[in-house]
């Protein structure tokens, strides 16, 4: 059971979030021809405009690959943010969401950050609007408020710690054996996971993932008895009856990693499935099956990708680093930035003091 400790704001309409989401227009189908003429075009774009081009697991594999082969990266969103930090290039080129092109530019503030489209949302995002929020925060002044990375600038700002997937019980933990009790946003289904593990003292915001809301227990149990030999995957921002049924639950880099390294050749993966593309890279011999979702209004057997990522593509890449113009570059205020780099600066801090990166090992789940 998802503790209702928080409730959501009234002002925050979460079937609206959803229904703008799942009308969200995705990059266009091209023919190989203009494929080609366009990837040939970005790495000339990108190399005379001395930007780099990093991608999130999420977004279409042509996107991921095109940022392999130029030397940028594929990664979660913090590492996307580091790695643009650690890179020579004046501008770092964001394909996946704007709170991540939001995050490269808090870590990288001199650089200039473009995106394809800065309509790419994000349901936590979105269902955590930053003046609600710190109201919220307001009313619990002796809780240490900690925040997911898929929050905006501004919720960052107002956070103590900003933290990834990968590193959140570690976080949670460390804050609870010092006696502090935490406020957490937004997504309520990591938060009850990372209080379950940690067993602090939490208030969840109630917010989730419109994707990873749509996986189904039911549904999974009937496809891992179909294939019996298959470990199943899950990322925690997923429903708990889900994450009960997992035999890992991890990050996106630690569900690539597990698929590396367990002996199965057949995994079910509960998470956005453009992850697929870097699990099939490091195990090539193995098959990846998408976990089945409700799908909106059950219309469809797994809706396991995000509509927000899927906007990204070569057309709108293309121009953002043709065009050069204000509908493609992320901007934070100078000062929301200086105070969310504190709380990311935190996190980051911790984690090198304890030898833990965003590669971590996953949390085996128990047998259900």
């Amino acid at each position: 059971m998802i503790p209702e400790k928080a409730e959501l704001p009234l002002q925050v309409d979460l079937e609206r979030i959803r229904r703008q989401a799942w009308t969200a227009p995705p990059a266009p189908t091209l023919d190989e021809a203009t494929r080609q003429a366009l990837r040939a075009r970005i790495k000339r774009l990108l190399e005379e405009r001395n930007a780099v081009l990093v991608a999130h697991y999420y977004v279409d594999e042509e996107l991921q690959s095109l940022a392999d082969e130029t030397g940028g990266c594929v990664s979660d969103s913090l590492e996307m943010a580091r790695f643009g930090h650690a890179h020579p290039a004046e501008t770092i080129v964001v394909a996946g969401v704007r709170f991540m092109g939001e995050t490269a530019k808090i870590l990288n503030p001199e650089k200039r950050v473009l995106m394809p489209t800065l309509q790419a949302e994000c349901s936590l995002d979105l269902s955590c609007p930053a003046d609600a929020f710190s109201a919220f925060c307001d009313q619990h002044p002796d809780r240490t408020v900690v925040v997911y990375a898929n929050t905006s600038a501004e919720v960052k700002a107002r956070a103590d710690w900003v933290v990834t997937s990968s590193i959140a019980v570690k976080v949670v933990e460390h804050l609870h054996a010092r006696g502090e009790k935490i406020l957490w946003a937004p997504d309520r289904y990591l938060g009850a996971y990372v209080e379950e593990v940690t067993g602090a003292d939490m208030i969840l915001w109630q917010g989730s993932c419109i994707v990873h809301d749509e996986f189904r227990a039911d549904a999974l149990r009937k496809l891992k008895a179909e294939h019996p030999e298959a470990a199943v995957l899950v990322h925690p921002e997923s429903p708990p009856d889900v994450i009960a049924l997992a035999d890992v639950v991890g990050s996106t880099t630690q569900i690539i990693q597990a698929a590396k390294d367990l002996p199965n050749k057949v995994f079910i993966v509960a998470t956005d499935r453009g992850i697929f593309y870097k699990m099939k890279e490091v195990a090539p011999d193995k098959t990846f099956i998408e976990a089945p979702t409700g799908g909106l209004a059950a219309s469809c057997g797994s809706c396991a990708h995000c509509p927000w990522m899927a906007m990204n593509g070569l057309t709108n890449l293309a121009e953002a680093l043709e065009q050069d113009g204000p509908e493609h570059e992320i901007h934070v205020d100078p000062e929301v930035g200086r105070e969310a780099r504190k709380s990311i600066k935190r996190m980051l801090d911790f984690a090198e003091s304890l030898k833990v990166q965003a590669t971590g090992e996953a949390n085996v789940a128990s047998p259900a």
